[in-house]
């Protein structure tokens, strides 16, 4: 497992301890070494999410959906994101995306 996959792994085990503050310090540390690492920014996004940090967390989700723009999940979660924040024009956005991805990949198989 590479060392990014680790801090990560560190960072869910800190959340999951309750230690929510020390996650995010973690992964925001990972994320700004890793700027590609789409997994981290998608943590970073929930955390920021359970944290009242809604613009933060929106921020970090719409990377997700540029990082992994095939994913219909990262949209999903997204969607989620901007429900939480009151954006709600946005969140329909982002389902429709997923519905979109989703679609795509069932007719690509």
């Amino acid at each position: 497992m590479s060392t990014h996959e680790n801090l990560y792994d560190e960072a869910i085990e800190l959340q999951q301890a309750g230690k929510l503050d020390e996650a995010v310090a973690r992964l925001e540390s990972l994320a700004q070494s890793q700027p590609d690492f789409a997994l981290a920014h998608a943590a970073l996004s929930a955390f920021y999410s359970k944290q009242g940090r809604h613009g933060d967390a929106v921020e970090q989700a719409q990377l997700v959906c540029e990082l992994d723009a095939d994913d219909p999940f990262s949209f999903m979660a997204k969607s989620l994101v901007c429900q939480r924040a009151g954006m709600t024009h946005e969140a329909e956005e982002a389902m429709s995306e997923a519905m979109n991805r989703q679609w795509a990949s069932q007719r690509a198989r």
